[in-house]
């Protein structure tokens, strides 16, 4: 699996890519396919890595590791 920067930095290639308006269609469509293929690889990685992160809490005179919490926000259609 390619790293986070990789993909992102092939998400940026193909927005660019996309925003000159330069291409055919067939092409078009091929690089926005890739593009969400791209996009949703950055989010899993940045949601696994979010999953991961913990917090250094001081404690007294020493320091422990505790686990971040995240609250999710609810969608408003939802509530």
């Amino acid at each position: 699996m390619a790293s986070f920067e990789e993909q992102l930095t092939a998400l940026e290639q193909v927005v660019e890519r996309l925003e000159r308006g330069e291409l055919p269609l067939d092409e078009s469509v091929r690089l926005f396919e890739e593009g969400m293929r791209l996009s949703e690889a950055c989010k899993k990685q940045l949601e696994d890595a979010e999953g991961r992160i913990q917090v250094l809490v001081e404690r007294g005179s020493r320091m422990v590791v505790a686990d971040l919490e995240v609250e999710l926000e609810e969608d408003e259609d939802e509530e």
